[in-house]
Parts: structure tokens; sequence; C-alpha cells
């Protein structure tokens, strides 16, 4: 059986600076990197304790309709550590688990694959291996 752990949490945000802010002076957190994320966004890294909160803009502005999971301001997935993601895949599958992405290699060493948790939260499934 797969086993788990937590990873890291991105954060959607209007304002990446300011929300990464808050989390420094209320919490303590420090930046760990400041950048542009792969879709152009800003995008500032934290560490929060000795986790990681990524905090990013959104490149396509959420609508007023229903949003898909993933498509709005504030917590856009959380990630979860397994040590073997084509078991953690399969054993969710069989219990009924909707993805949204199946295993993707993400770059080397990262494996990932999406899916959608109550109330529709995206949840990320990783697997780290040694490259």
């Amino acid at each position: 059986m797969a086993t788990y752990r937590y990873d890291h949490v991105h954060i959607i945000s209007a304002n990446p600076e300011a929300a990464a802010a808050f989390y420094i002076e209320k919490f303590g957190a420090t930046v760990k990197s400041k950048g542009t994320a792969p879709d152009g966004t800003a995008m500032v890294a934290l560490d929060l304790g000795g986790g990681n909160v990524f905090v990013k803009g959104r490149a396509v502005k959420p609508s007023v309709a229903a949003p898909a999971p993933g498509s709005t301001y504030g917590l856009e997935h959380f990630a979860i550590v397994t040590d073997d993601l084509d078991a953690a895949v399969k054993e969710l599958k069989a219990k009924g688990v909707k993805f949204t992405q199946d295993i993707t290699n993400f770059r080397p060493g990262i494996r990932i694959s999406f899916l959608v948790g109550p109330d529709n939260t995206l949840i990320e499934l990783l697997e780290r291996k040694p490259v």
C-alpha cells in the first residue's frame, strides 16, 4: 500500500507580493525565492515552518460563474507526497476518486497527478525520486 505525507500549498492572489508579506509578517515565513511562474505570473516561494508555500498570480482571471477546481483566488491546490504514485493512483481510482490529470513526468525525479477532493478541492499527488 502506498504511503502519504504533506508537501506544499499553492495560493493564488491578485497581488502575490502583498499576500506573501502577510505570511511573512503574520506567521514568520521566510522568502526562499521570487520570480516568474511558467504561466508568466509573479511567484514568491516561502518557507513556513519547514513547509513550502507558493504564492502566485493567476494568468487567466476567474469568472463569476461556478469555477472549475483550481481556477479561483485563494487556495489553488495542496499536494500530498507518496512513495509510489502508480500504486496510489490505482488505489484511489479503485475507490472512485475522480482524477483531472493522469500521471505526468513534471521534471526529472518528479511525477505528479491531480485529483478532485471534497468541495472540488484540487489535490496533487506527488512522487519525488532521486535523479
